[in-house]
């Protein structure tokens, strides 16, 4: 498995976290994020993130802001992205078992380190159920 993580300056200890745990794992991790809190531009790290899913680079991505929003909406842009702005492990799972979603958006300022770490495990180890939500997916990406 393959994953890029991508934050900005709100969250470089969560990616730490998460990049640590991933390897622990033995997955792959290409990092795009940030070490620091020195303000940059989230849109960047997103948009390498998204050039990964589109190019099949990466199985999984993982973006990181102050409140998610922004970094899952620049992700989105990407057409083979579908990102999820999850702030629980239970969003997680639907994320995953009902949309497909291939990338998480974490909000760093609204979830501690444990909570995005355990979101992360359940998203990996999530599959998605298909079925009726098949037709769904196929409805969301625009001609």
């Amino acid at each position: 498995m393959k994953i890029s993580i991508g934050n900005d300056h709100a969250g470089p200890e969560y990616k730490k976290a998460i990049v640590k745990y991933l390897e622990d794992k033995g997955i792959t991790v290409t990092n795009y994020g940030v070490d620091d809190f020195s303000s940059v531009d989230y849109p960047d790290y997103a948009h390498k993130v998204g050039a990964d899913i589109d190019e099949g680079k990466a199985d999984f991505g993982i973006v990181i802001c102050g409140s998610g929003n922004g970094i899952a909406m620049t992700a989105n842009k990407h057409q083979g992205v579908r990102c999820a702005l999850c702030w629980t492990k239970e969003i997680a799972e639907l994320a995953r078992l009902h949309n497909d979603a291939n990338v998480i958006s974490i909000p760093a300022r609204y979830t501690s380190i444990e909570q995005a770490v355990a979101m992360v495990e359940t998203f990996l180890n999530t599959d998605f159920e298909g079925g009726r939500h098949q037709n769904r997916v196929n409805k969301i990406t625009c001609a």
